[in-house]
């Protein structure tokens, strides 16, 4: 037998000949739309011509001005291959990986490879783990989108689900919480001063006092008190915590006005970190907007009700499945805490864009109460909640009673996709997270889908080919047998 013409190494096995290609994984990995991908992202990765800037010369005839760096961006290294890293996006958040410990296993893992497309089998890594980091920020919340929108593609493409199920979905919120650590008034003080202290000095700024070796054991003194309920003498630390605070930003601010007006990096971080801790050293406990991470400031202090968690400290996700499969066709974040209710016009945006094209769209939206009085603002959607239960329809209370299954697709997403924790920075590290999420919970969802077809489909080969041996034509004329009652008869005819 000829040797197939991609082999470019006489000494090396193919990866289709080193694996099962039955497997879910390697079955997935000819149905995704690789190209349809490549070609959405590749204008992320196109090299723009830059404006330059002016910078002032002096030679012989004086002083002059010339443009530096404009043009079209020189050749560096050439790029990763697309379909490589959009394939490390989906592993990883479909087994709930950091960026090391993906290409890590990258390496070992032989369906890996051939999932994200290589020919043969390579023991290094695949790149790396910053680079990732750095792909998904170019690619931004669109590009991200990309990769969920071809997840629903798929599903369509392999008959896992029908167009017409678009047509109805569940949407929920959920909170998505931020790599903080709890935020204690105490900790928040402590953290400002020694941060402002380190930043002050890469800035050149020499204090008079850090007060490093009281700010330490203030500290600890309060979480002694806040141990033993001894709240009193909490406040008084507090009071002083807040008093060295102002003390280290009052000195900084004296010799920062005194510095050359330059816009050096260091001076521009000293400034943005002197606000935050400003905001950290005058907020009380029941003040609005308060800032509960100085590293992260668009964390929210979120309560959803629950009994063993009031309160939450992240963003408000939305998240919209359909409502029979319990595919992912919507995930976004919302920043500033809205009312449920007002996140549904967006998320349904998004759902018609992902499912675009399908040639189906959302007509019926099954929600909980805190969705309630937004009708005007979604015409065309029939909004289906148990606030009017007595004004709808039989077929639409029997999907009312769908709509807890929105629940479980939560808590995988949490559990096993990564949404329980969002260690991106920023509102935008919150928007592609959330997204990366849903698109990792999908191709979980159509790794299941292929073996339940494949399964249905072996045994429909079987019962057909049964039905030739045993002759006995009439015995599947009806459409009402299934694979399962076949199956249970064939078992009866063997006893």
């Amino acid at each position: 037998m000829p040797e197939p013409t991609d082999t470019a190494d006489f000494f090396r096995s193919r990866l289709a000949e080193m694996i099962d290609l039955r497997h879910p994984l390697a079955v997935l990995a000819s149905r995704l739309p690789w190209t349809q991908i490549e070609a959405a992202l590749a204008p992320y990765f196109a090299r723009r011509v830059r404006a330059g800037r002016v910078l002032e010369h002096d030679d012989l005839f004086g002083p002059s001005l010339q443009v530096a760096g404009a043009g079209v961006a020189a050749a560096g290294r050439p790029r990763l291959p697309l379909r490589l890293m959009a394939s490390l996006l989906y592993l990883k958040h479909v087994y709930k990986l950091s960026d090391e410990e993906l290409v890590e296993r990258w390496a070992e893992n032989v369906q890996w490879q051939f999932f994200s497309g290589m020919t043969f089998y390579e023991p290094r890594l695949p790149c790396d783990a910053t680079q990732i980091g750095r792909f998904r920020s170019i690619l931004g919340e669109a590009g991200v989108e990309e990769l969920l929108k071809a997840t629903i593609d798929t599903a369509v493409a392999s008959k896992a689900i029908k167009p017409a199920e678009f047509e109805r979905v569940i949407v929920d919120t959920t909170v998505q919480e931020k790599a903080i650590a709890h935020p204690v008034d105490s900790r928040l003080l402590e953290i400002a001063r020694a941060k402002v202290v380190a930043a002050a000095k890469r800035a050149g700024i020499a204090l008079k006092q850090t007060f490093a070796k009281e700010g330490k054991n203030l500290r600890r003194r309060a979480g002694g008190y806040a141990h033993a309920k001894q709240f009193k003498r909490l406040k008084k630390v507090l009071k002083r915590q807040r008093t060295v605070l102002g003390i280290v930003l009052r000195e900084v601010q004296r010799k920062l006005c005194k510095l050359p007006a330059t816009s050096v990096p260091a001076v521009d971080r000293l400034r943005a970190l002197m606000g935050r801790a400003e905001r950290i050293r005058t907020q009380r406990p029941k003040d609005k907007n308060k800032l509960y991470a100085l590293h992260a400031p668009e964390v929210e202090c979120i309560g959803k009700g629950k009994a063993r968690r009031p309160y939450e400290f992240g963003v408000k996700v939305s998240v919209a499945v359909t409502h029979k499969q319990g595919l992912v066709v919507g995930a976004r974040s919302f920043t500033g805490n809205p009312y449920d209710g007002h996140t549904l016009a967006e998320q349904l945006e998004q759902v018609k864009i992902l499912t675009e094209d399908t040639g189906a769209s959302p007509k019926q939206a099954v929600v909980d109460l805190g969705f309630r009085g937004v009708d005007a603002a979604n015409p065309g959607i029939q909004i289906i909640h148990r606030g009017r239960f007595k004004s709808l329809t039989d077929a639409q209370r029997r999907w009312l009673k769908r709509r807890q299954a929105v629940e479980p697709t939560i808590g995988h997403l949490k559990h096993d996709n990564g949404m329980d924790r969002c260690w991106l920075q920023g509102a935008t590290g919150d928007a592609l997270h959330a997204v990366l999420c849903a698109a990792g919970y999908n191709i979980r969802w159509l790794l299941r889908a292929i073996m339940r077809l494949g399964l249905k489909g072996l045994l429909l080969r079987l019962i057909a080919l049964l039905r030739t041996l045993i002759g006995v034509p009439h015995f599947f004329a009806s459409n009402e047998i299934t694979p399962s009652r076949a199956a249970a008869r064939f078992a009866a005819i063997a006893k």
